[in-house]
């Protein structure tokens, strides 16, 4: 049991490294384009999609060293995405569209629920590893 639990720490640290690198680049991306215009929901489509494509390699190769099925798991990464991508966009539509909170906002935090969700869903779904698990 205390293997399992000093893996998970070390893929939730890493999950954070890289999600923290891609979300800041990607948040600092959608300030500036919503700023010059684009729509909060438009933008955050285009760069969730950048960003997941990106993010399958660092979460597949460094945070959970996945050796299974490419194909599987990229099949199972684009699940969990399709969810993930679902509520972000209805996290913005209730509270921006809906409640009228500022969508910077709000999108900085729905990045974060969207990140807790997904690091479960990668770990026992997309990249699972039934010894670890």
């Amino acid at each position: 049991m205390a293997e399992k639990n000093k893996v998970s720490f070390k893929q939730l640290t890493r999950y954070a490294l890289v999600g923290i690198v891609s979300n800041f680049a990607g948040y600092l991306v959608y300030l500036l384009i919503t700023y010059l215009g684009a729509t909060p929901k438009i933008t955050m489509t285009f760069l969730y999609g950048v960003g997941a494509t990106i993010g399958y390699i660092g979460n597949r190769n460094f945070t959970f060293a996945h050796k299974g099925s490419l194909l599987g798991s990229g099949v199972r990464y684009v699940i969990a995405h399709f969810f993930g991508y679902f509520i972000n966009l209805v996290i913005l539509i209730i509270f921006a569209d809906h409640f009228g909170y500022a969508h910077q906002w709000v999108q900085a935090v729905a990045i974060f629920l969207v990140a807790g969700f997904l690091f479960i869903t990668f770990k026992f779904f997309v990249f699972m590893n039934p010894k670890l698990s």
